[in-house]
Formats: C-alpha cells, structure tokens, sequence
C-alpha cells in the first residue's frame, strides 16, 4: 500500500499551522481537523494532495486564528509563541529556521490572519499566487497586494543581523553561564545597552507583564532568577526553533525556555516564556518541514 498523503506530508502541514498560529497545540487541533475533513474526500478525484492538503490546513488554521483572536487580547501580560524542541538539523535550512524562530513568530503575531497566511505560505513555503487564492478566497491580484504589505511589515520589524552558528551558540552559552551563576556585570556585558526583555507567564507563573527596556533593567530582573540556591537553579543550552537557546529548571522542573536574539556579539533581545502550558513540548524535537 502506498503512504496517506496525509502521513507523508504532515511534518509539513504542521510547521504551515504552527508558522500561522504560533502554537503547536493548536496547529495539532487544525491537523486534527483537517485529517477528518481529508479522510472524507474522494482522493482519487485530487490531482495535487500536497497543494489539497496544504489549503485544507491554511483554511482550518485561518478559522482557528479568528476564533483565537479575542482570547489573546485578554491574554495576561505578553503573549509568545510556543517554543518547540528541534534539532540541530532545522537550522540548515536556514530561511525554515529564521521563520520559525521565536522573534518572527513575535512579529508574525502583529500581522492580521489573512496577511499571517499569505506571508506565511509565500515567503516561507513559495506557493504560486494562484494557489495561495484558492486557500484564502480571494484574488490572485488580491493576494499579491496582501504579500507586498506583509512584507514590508515584516521587513521593518524583523531583526536584521544574520550571525553565525557559532557565534549564536557561543553567546547563548555565555548567558546561561552568567545567569546561573548570578553574574550581574556578566550578564551586563553580555547583552546590548538597548537590549529588550518580553516575558510570559500567562498569568500562570511570575513575569513581567510589559517588555523591559535597557540593559540595566533587564540584568536587574534576571539576576533575580538566583534568589533560589544557586544549586537548584539548572541552565541547559538546546535547540529551541531552530536556533541555539536555553532551557532553565529549578529543582528538577522546568521552568522558562529562553530564546536570544543575538547581534554584534550581544544580546538584543530575551524572550522569557514561563507559561507552563506553553512548556509541554520541549522533550521530544518537533519535526519541521518545507
């Protein structure tokens, strides 16, 4: 027998719900829906079922993003997407890696659902104009205006400094050093005077509840983290979408996934997710594909 589509082509149409939703649980309800509405399909009557499949999804997913739409604007404090586990494989891809990463799925987050979706499918996955329409329910020409002001969107606000594996890895393990061991000046060197922090606890664990600004500040709250013994507190670096990151546990639980962005050698911005909701899939690595 030959494989499903569906089976074949799911760590795909995962990674297109999950860029669109910023969620891995969510992107698996739209899965889950969408498999049920694939499963109830003449296949012998699809020509294309990755192009089928994909607009299955971008269509469950677009429906899911309005429906989340509300409880994300009464979301406690800042909202952050769900961090994934991946190897360290995803970041040879690098335009996969660079749209999955924690800081374009904040700006992601800024797009309304139907920019997020044509952003996400032509941009990341290169579907023709055409396709794209037919996913959304709108006009090629339509959707080729929608592209340009996703793009220039997200052009003014993505960070614009490519580094270096290596250098990436090396600055994310001289942070995790300098916050387990409580080394403010460390910490202070490490980072950019202009450096942001955003945190997110959901309400559910202590965070900042608005971004923090300047490299004092944020020192300041993260030296925090050593009020626990020294002992207790455990900083692992791994890969978190698709980039060099670090894990923290305090005794034995997790508790923050931290991701960097990193330019000129500092860190220009630290996203602190603290809600463990959002903390349930850094075990196993999430399989991402294009």
């Amino acid at each position: 027998m030959t494989e499903d589509p569906f089976v074949a082509h799911r760590s795909l149409l995962f990674t297109v719900a999950y860029e669109m939703l910023g969620s891995a649980a969510d992107a698996e309800d739209v899965l889950q829906e969408s498999w049920l509405r694939w499963a109830e399909v003449d296949q012998s009557r699809v020509s294309d079922a990755r192009a089928y499949l994909v607009r299955t999804v971008t269509r469950q997913a677009l429906n899911r993003l309005r429906t989340l739409a509300r409880s994300r604007e009464d979301y406690v404090g800042e909202w952050l997407p769900e961090p994934l586990l991946t190897s360290p494989d995803v970041a040879e891809d690098v335009e996969l890696a660079e749209s999955v990463s924690i800081a374009m799925l904040t700006v992601l987050e800024t797009l309304g659902p139907t920019e997020r979706a044509v952003f996400v499918l032509r941009e990341v996955f290169e579907l023709p104009y055409g396709e794209i329409a037919e996913a959304i329910g709108k006009s090629a020409a339509a959707v080729r205006q929608i592209a340009r002001r996703a793009r220039e969107h997200v052009a003014a606000r993505r960070p614009r400094v490519q580094v270096s594996r290596s250098e990436q890895q090396a600055v994310v393990e001289r942070f995790l050093l300098a916050l387990r061991t409580g080394q403010l000046q460390e910490l202070v060197e490490v980072m950019a005077p202009d450096v942001v922090l955003i945190a997110d606890g959901g309400g559910l664990a202590a965070a900042a509840l608005a971004p923090i600004h300047g490299v004092e500040l944020v020192a300041k709250v993260l030296a925090r983290t050593n009020r626990v013994e020294v002992a207790a507190l455990v900083t692992t670096a791994v890969w978190l979408n698709g980039a060099p990151a670090g894990r923290i546990e305090i005794d034995g639980e997790l508790a923050t996934a931290v991701s960097l962005v990193v330019e000129n050698g500092q860190v220009t911005r630290v996203y602190l997710v603290r809600n463990p909701r959002k903390l349930t899939r850094l075990d196993e690595p999430a399989e991402l594909a294009r």
